[in-house]
């Protein structure tokens, strides 16, 4: 008797930064036979040039603050001079000592990852990849005297997750020495002496903050009214005020028309006339989906007028065999929702369960000094009558552990739905408000209400606290 076996069904990910990641190991966990093509290393821009470099280079910066911080604590750094009087030491920063050590780093999280899909069984191959139609995968690879091998992959689905890279203006093109992108700070052998910061969205306002920590003289340049524009307004003041306070120019209103290598450092020109000169440039003016030229318009994937790559709440495209997830798409360009769309869109592929991703229940964080994190409903939505809630302020120097730690600047927000009191949204501004955030997440995942969160046992003294108090401030009579 003869037996027929099903074949395992085939995907091909084109890209293994976080989505492409975690499609490759849902895929290989739910059986497949799995192909992931990435050309520069696994983990993509997010491990190798950006999330992870750019976190410990802020993680040391933090350190150097703390360092300055503590003689308000009543911790002071002395040492005897010649004379025998105590000396207050200078506090050294050794760029090139960290941009080894973060480097190492981001390889080391990556030769992890490789390891990882290898023993889940996923085919890695290193080079250029691109669709040649709904259901086959080309890589062009390295070959010697160079050449190029051809590496055709048919595949039943296929999961894009190809980034995005620097946007770069003609007027301000970078050279990786003295005007640079953020993919390039880490080649900085010294602490810039002036360092000029063109863009004051999250990564600007970032490197910024890092590098005002770690003995920079910034200059940021902010098109717009107050930096972090689209942020909450209150959580921006506080870092703007914050950003002054530590010395940093904050330009306002100020449009960069060109930036030029001069003798020795740099030039901005800006739209009102005003020059600004420093001895490096940071561009941190946004970035671009690398979608073009890989074969996406010709497979029948719609894209949208920026090049990125329209999909559905399950990261489903256009093509129905075509799933894509991360930067390149139109969701939002976090390393967390590009993993939970690699693994939404394997698993919906191969029927397992899936939860659409919801954007609104996304938690984000942006790593100044204080960091601001958020998620759910907006203020701004809630006073333009978008939702409907309450607003609750508690700021953070009022809360016991705060002050021991001499915690002066941030605050937590809450929002609850007017009437029942289920929590929609939140905003926290402090230090480590990347872990602080996540019992409002949870709260809006799960729609809890404030009271429910107020019977909540925080621990005394803490900075979680504060979420609780907030909570029991917005009490719901019955």
């Amino acid at each position: 008797m003869a037996y027929e076996f099903e074949r395992k069904q085939r995907i091909g990910v084109l890209g293994g930064g976080p989505g492409g990641y975690e499609a490759a190991i849902a895929g290989a966990q739910l059986g497949a036979e799995v192909t992931l093509i990435e050309r520069a290393g696994v983990g993509g821009s997010a491990v190798l040039t950006d999330v992870v470099p750019s976190k410990t280079l802020i993680a040391t910066a933090e350190a150097r603050s703390a360092i300055d911080d503590a003689s308000d604590l009543g911790v002071q750094f002395f040492t005897r001079g010649e004379s025998g009087r105590a000396v207050r030491p200078e506090i050294a920063v050794n760029l090139a000592a960290i941009n080894k050590r973060l480097m190492g780093l981001a390889r080391q999280q990556s030769e992890d990852m490789k390891a990882n899909l290898k023993k889940a069984g996923v085919r890695i191959v290193t080079g250029e990849g691109r669709l040649e139609g709904p259901s086959r995968l080309v890589a062009s690879t390295a070959k010697g005297a160079g050449g190029r091998d051809f590496d055709e992959i048919d595949v039943d689905t296929m999961v894009i997750s190809t980034g995005s890279s620097p946007r770069v203006l003609p007027s301000a093109m970078p050279d990786g020495e003295r005007i640079m992108t953020w993919t390039q700070l880490y080649n900085l052998a010294d602490v810039p002496e002036h360092l000029i910061v063109v863009g004051s969205g999250v990564t600007g306002a970032e490197f910024a903050s890092a590098y005002t920590a770690l003995g920079s003289k910034v200059t940021l340049i902010s098109s717009r009214d107050q930096v972090l524009p689209g942020e909450d307004a209150d959580a921006a003041s506080v870092i703007e005020e914050v950003f002054t306070r530590n010395g940093m120019t904050v330009l306002s209103k100020s449009r960069a028309d060109k930036v030029e290598v001069i003798d020795g450092g740099v030039r901005a020109t800006l739209s009102d006339g005003r020059i600004v000169e420093g001895s490096h440039c940071l561009m941190a003016v946004g970035s671009i989906p690398n979608t073009a030229g890989i074969g996406l318009e010709e497979a029948g994937v719609q894209l949208d007028a920026s090049g990125h790559i329209r999909v559905n709440r399950v990261a489903r495209t256009s093509v129905p065999a075509i799933y894509a997830a991360g930067d390149c798409t139109t969701f939002l360009p976090l390393a967390s929702v590009a993993s939970m769309q690699g693994r939404t869109a394997v698993f919906h592929a191969m029927g397992d369960a899936v939860n659409p991703t919801e954007i609104r229940n996304v938690a984000s964080n942006i790593f100044t000094n204080p960091e601001i994190a958020t998620v759910g409903w907006t203020q701004k939505q809630i006073e333009d009558g978008i939702a409907q809630g309450e607003i609750y302020k508690l700021p953070l120097e009022s809360n016991p552990r705060a002050k021991m730690q001499g915690i002066t600047d941030g605050f937590v927000k809450l929002f609850a739905r007017t009437g029942s009191g289920t929590v929609i949204g939140g905003v926290i501004v402090s230090p480590r408000a990347s872990e602080l955030i996540l019992p409002i997440a949870l709260a809006v995942e799960h729609r809890l209400t404030v009271d429910q969160m107020a019977r909540a046992f925080s621990v005394y003294p803490s900075l979680s606290g504060s979420i609780t108090d907030a909570a029991r401030a917005m009490h719901i009579v019955n």
